[in-house]
C-alpha cells in the first residue's frame, strides 16, 4: 500500500510502498483510513525544525496523527464491530508504567503516538489498539472526524484556561489549533473571541466562515494597539497562544488583565525570555496545554454531533494520498487551512 513516510532525519517526506499492517491481535484493530489531516506538527516534522529529534529512534515511520476511518478487522476482545466508523486518538498508553497503573493514561511514561513515534494515518490501513478508536455519532462523517484531534487540543486549552461565561478571550494564531480554540471558547460561553494573526488571509477567511468577526492582523499594527482599540482600552480576561512563536507570549501578556490566565498551546522552536517582575506584579498565570484527555474527545464529538456542518469550513483542501506532498507544501506556505488526505 502507498504511505507517506518520514524515512530519515532532515527535510522532507517520501511517498513509498509500505507493508500492509499485521493482522490485529488481542485488543487491536486494523482501521481503513478514510481521512487524515495535515497538522502543523506534521509540517514541523516535514521541515525538521527543532523539537522533533525524538522521532529519530522511530524512523522510518508513516506519519499522520489526525485521522478517522472504518474498522476493517478486529482482534479478540477489541469490542468494536467491523465496519464501525471511528475517530482515532493517536496516543496509545503502554498500560504498565506507574502512571497507567494509577489510571492516568494521559501521562503514560512510554506511550506511542501514531504518526510521530508509531505508524499513523497517511496510509490506507493501520493497526492500533482498539482503545484508541471512538465510534462516531450520527451525522459526523470521517472528514469531520479527522478534525477531532485538533478540536480536542483546542478544547483542552480552553479547559486549562478556565474560560467561562462572559469572558473576553484573545486567541493568538489563526491556524487549525487557533480555530479550534476559538470555537471551544465560544462554546464555553465567552462573550467575545478575538483572533490575531499575521497577513494570513486564507485562515482569516475560514474564521469568518466559522462566525468570527473580530480578526486582528498584526501585520497592520502592533498587537497591543489592535486589542486595546477593539476593547476600548480594557485588557482581556484570557489569552490562548497557538502561534509557535515565543515572542507572542509576551505580547499576549501585555494585554492580559491583572490575575488573568495565558495558556501556551503552541510548539515552540526556542526559549522564552520572560520579564518576571512585571509577571509577578500582575499576578499573571502562565499555563501549558498539550494534547487532550479521552473525556475531552468525548465532549468534542458530542458538540460536533449537535451541528456537524458548523465545523466543515475548517477543511479547505481534500487530496488523494498520492498528492500528499502537494498538500504539505500548501500547508507549509499557508495557502491552505486544513488539508485532508484521503488514502
Amino acid at each position: 500500500m502507498l504511505a507517506l513516510r518520514k524515512t530519515k532525519p532532515g527535510f522532507g517526506l517520501e511517498l513509498v510502498e509500505a507493508p500492509e499492517p499485521l493482522p490485529p491481535g488481542p485488543g487491536q484493530v486494523v482501521v481503513q483510513v478514510e481521512a487524515a489531516g495535515i497538522c502543523g506538527s506534521d509540517v514541523h516534522a516535514y521541515e525538521w525544525t527543532d523539537g522533533y529529534g525524538f522521532m529519530v529512534a522511530h524512523l522510518p515511520l508513516t506519519m499522520g496523527h489526525e485521522f478517522a476511518g472504518r474498522i476493517l478487522a478486529a482482534g479478540p476482545g477489541a469490542m468494536l464491530v467491523e465496519g464501525t466508523k471511528v475517530a482515532v486518538m493517536p496516543s496509545a498508553a503502554c498500560g504498565v508504567c506507574p502512571a497507567c497503573r494509577r489510571d492516568d493514561a494521559r501521562n503514560c511514561e512510554r506511550k506511542a503516538v501514531h504518526g510521530l513515534t508509531a505508524d499513523g494515518g497517511f496510509a490506507a490501513r493501520v493497526n492500533l489498539p482498539a482503545a484508541c478508536c471512538l465510534p462516531l455519532p450520527d451525522g459526523v462523517d470521517t472528514d469531520l472526524a479527522a478534525l477531532t484531534e485538533p478540536l480536542g487540543v483546542g478544547a483542552e486549552a480552553v479547559l486549562t484556561a478556565g474560560v467561562t461565561l462572559g469572558d473576553t478571550v484573545l486567541v493568538l494564531g489563526p491556524g487549525t489549533i487557533g480555530q479550534g480554540i476559538a470555537l471551544m471558547a465560544r462554546a464555553a460561553g465567552a462573550s467575545r473571541v478575538l483572533v490575531a494573526g499575521r497577513a494570513d488571509i486564507p485562515r482569516f477567511d475560514v474564521l469568518r466562515r466559522l462566525g468570527f468577526a473580530e480578526l486582528l492582523d498584526v501585520a497592520a499594527a502592533p498587537l497591543k494597539d489592535l486589542v486595546l482599540a477593539a476593547t476600548k482600552g480594557r485588557p482581556v480576561d484570557v489569552v490562548l497562544e497557538a502561534t509557535g512563536s515565543p515572542p507572542s507570549v509576551n505580547e499576549g501578556l501585555s494585554v492580559l488583565k491583572r490575575g488573568g490566565v495565558l495558556v501556551v498551546a503552541g510548539i515552540h522552536p526556542g526559549p522564552l525570555s520572560l520579564p518576571l517582575t512585571d509577571f509577578v506584579r500582575m499576578r499573571h498565570q502562565l499555563r501549558a496545554s498539550h494534547g487532550s484527555a479521552r473525556a475531552t474527545w468525548d465532549r468534542v464529538l458530542a458538540l460536533m454531533a449537535r451541528d456537524p456542518e458548523a465545523y466543515r469550513p475548517m477543511i479547505t483542501h481534500r487530496l488523494p494520498l498520492d498528492r500528499g506532498l502537494e498538500g504539505f507544501e500548501l500547508a507549509r506556505q499557508r495557502a491552505a487551512s486544513k488539508v485532508i488526505l484521503r488514502p
